[in-house]
């Protein structure tokens, strides 16, 4: 028995390997046949190998967006009858809620066995275009989803092998760049045709009985590996919110809260208590779906953090469940606008993350500097031919931890997206890149230090230029620190920063620049883990001697003193180090900001007002919360139980508009 037993075992890691290797030779022929930068070079592309079902149960792990391995397509695979050569695709964010915004174009192609339908492959790209109201489509001052470009609903695009030509001139004719959408569509087909061989390569090795059990085995497997993880966290509820800096442009913040219930091997993660859906584009769009892949991301890195050897498929999601109030951010009713939902799947991370870290904090990280902006530029060649591009995501690092410093600029969560090199920005856009470095300082002090933002500062050339920077934010909340690690440095975004007059753009995201505009980005740094003054001197100086800390930071913020020759001073560090921990408080890792935010808006008083949101119509919330913030103000009582303010502010909305219902709470 036991040997059976070990023989199962291998041979449901030679299917892993196996599914895992095709999906990976899908990856590369995707990158490597793709016109547009943001897919060859920033690769935000995904594959995968889906069960009959629709079920991911492979995909790369050394490229791509990491954001959907869990990608569920059962909510559109079900909708056609498939044959041989046949292909569809999907990219409106409410139909089946696979696509989660316009640009994401999703792909997905049967593969048959001895004339029996085994699997499915598929793919997605982020298209740099769309059309719609703005270049690149995507904007938060975008307030519905029909302004955001081109919205695919579950279409054939080959049958029997034979393309759709009709589908793709409503393609062609609806985007800015149809050459650049074209060539990338064709790299998708291509990426599925290679994935269509491999896996039928391992049917024929696995028989097709054998194959179909084992893509069920591999998700069981994970599902085993996930719930040992859980059931070893003692049970209980852990509660983490975090915020973006504005719902609107020069909006009031946004706030994503989440409570994790631990129990025996399952998990639930609540949403409840996040902001209402938005009038603008920040909304994530998930159906309800109880593990839908966007709210299911955090959960994933958080397990495998904790089980690296877990196989990363669907099954891992299976004990978990997740509540996404309707009416809510995290579940926007139709037709909220959605396109810049990625800034908030990133919130959505870091609160589930910084939950998990309230359970095993000796194990995880502190939150990475999130709020990666990914920059595009529209500008005009020295001929007047119209160019765009993305030029490359600029963010932060990884969050400090309790064994490492974090990784230096390396986006961290942000799906793990890829820098692109200054050469080939500008070789694609008539554009001078001046600087593009770390930014020093801006890594959160603990023992283990945040990792450092990218900082990237170009010129244009061009009248009419547009700049827009999607996902800006953490320009005011910054990454929060960890088991006594500080909050890291704010991200700033700046035109003609040395100029006469500077013009700080805080979460502006879109930018209209005349030749000699000279933009400037840097990302949020990332928190620190631990107490700063516990960080070995040495390793403070050898941050002053790479540039990752001043000398005026290393005596701040650490306690070191250097000297002009780069050296620490041991006695004047010693005494320094004792005078900084007798007079400092208590650490929270949040920040001066958020800190002044929630002595304001507590934890009852948010609760006080999303149970109002909640029971109103959806339509009103948004407009409810602003009316409540604009009544109030920054003057709310010192009590923090004390939500009276909050329920007398919808007392004075009730009168003036005597539509809303009553709330008891």
């Amino acid at each position: 028995m036991a040997r059976d037993t070990q023989a199962r075992s291998a041979n449901i890691h030679v299917l892993a390997n196996f599914c895992a290797a095709a999906a990976e030779s899908m990856g590369y022929t995707l990158m490597r046949t793709a016109h547009s930068t943001f897919v060859k070079e920033t690769e935000d592309f995904s594959c995968q190998i889906l069960t009959p079902e629709g079920l991911t149960v492979a995909s790369p792990t050394t490229m791509g967006a990491t954001w959907y391995t869990g990608l569920d397509y059962s909510g559109v695979i079900g909708r056609f009858d498939y044959k041989e050569g046949d292909i569809c695709v999907v990219s409106d964010p409410y139909s089946g809620f696979v696509a989660t915004h316009a640009p994401d174009l999703h792909m997905w192609r049967p593969v048959f066995h001895e004339g029996e339908l085994v699997c499915f492959v598929g793919n997605h790209i982020h298209n740099t275009d769309v059309g719609g109201a703005v270049p690149a489509s995507l904007s938060r001052t975008l307030t519905e989803v029909h302004q955001e470009g081109l919205r695919i609903p579950p279409m054939r695009l080959l049958r029997d092998g034979k393309l759709n030509e009709d589908l793709l001139a409503l393609i062609e004719t609806n985007v800015r760049l149809p050459e650049q959408n074209h060539g990338d569509l064709q790299a998708q087909i291509a990426c599925t045709e290679v994935g269509q061989r491999k896996m039928q390569d391992i049917a024929r090795r696995f028989g097709t009985e054998g194959f179909r059990s084992g893509l069920n085995e591999l998700m069981d497997y994970a599902e085993r590996q996930s719930r040992a993880v859980i059931s070893d966290l003692p049970d209980g509820e852990y509660f983490f919110a975090d915020y973006a800096d504005e719902d609107q442009t020069g909006g009031y913040p946004v706030r994503i809260c989440v409570t994790l219930r631990v129990k025996g091997d399952e998990l639930e993660v609540d949403y409840t208590g996040s902001d209402p859906q938005l009038v603008s584009s920040l909304n994530m769009p998930t159906g309800g779906n109880p593990r839908h892949s966007l709210a299911m991301v955090g959960v994933m890195y958080a397990l495998y953090a904790l089980d690296p050897t877990m196989m990363l498929n669907y099954g891992l999601v299976r004990p978990v469940t997740a509540i996404l109030p309707e009416g809510s951010v995290v579940n926007p009713v139709k037709p909220a606008a959605v396109g810049m939902r990625s800034l908030l799947s990133n919130l959505a991370q870091t609160a589930v993350l910084g939950a998990f870290a309230q359970i095993v904090p000796e194990k995880l990280p502190a939150s990475p500097g999130n709020g990666v902006s990914i920059l595009n530029v529209r500008t005009s060649a020295r001929d007047g031919r119209t160019v765009m591009a993305s030029i490359g995501p600029v963010g932060g690092g990884a969050g400090g931890g309790p064994f490492a410093d974090g990784a230096e600029g390396c986006g961290a969560n942000m799906s793990f997206l890829k820098n692109t090199p200054v050469e080939i920005n500008e070789a694609e856009v008539p554009i001078e890149i001046r600087r593009y470095g770390l930014v020093p300082d801006s890594g959160g002090p603990g023992r283990y230090r945040g990792g450092s933002a990218l900082e990237m500062e170009f010129s244009l050339a061009a009248p009419q230029s547009m700049v827009t920077a999607r996902n800006r934010d953490r320009s005011r909340f910054a990454a929060w620190g960890l088991a006594g690690g500080q909050a890291g440095r704010p991200s700033r975004f700046t035109r003609n920063p040395d100029g006469e007059a500077p013009e700080e753009l805080g979460s502006v995201d879109i930018v209209h620049c005349q030749p000699g505009d000279v933009i400037r980005l840097q990302g949020p740094g990332a928190g620190g883990y631990g107490d700063p003054l516990e960080r070995p001197i040495e390793e403070v100086a050898a941050d002053v001697a790479k540039g990752f800390v001043s000398v005026e930071n290393a005596r701040l913020q650490y306690g070191v003193t250097v000297d002009a020759r780069g050296e620490a001073d041991l006695a004047a560090t010693a005494a320094l180090r004792a005078e900084m921990a007798a007079a400092r408080g208590p650490e929270t890792g949040f920040g001066p900001a958020r800190e002044a935010y929630e002595a304001v808006w507590t934890r009852e008083r948010y609760a006080a007002l999303t149970a109002i949101l909640a029971a109103i119509p959806v339509n009103w919330r948004y407009f409810a919360k602003h009316a409540i913030f604009a009544e109030l103000g920054e003057s709310l009582p010192a009590a923090p139980g004390d939500v009276s303010a909050v329920t007398g502010a919808y007392a004075k909305l009730c009168a003036r508009f005597p539509e809303l219902p009553e709330v008891a709470l």
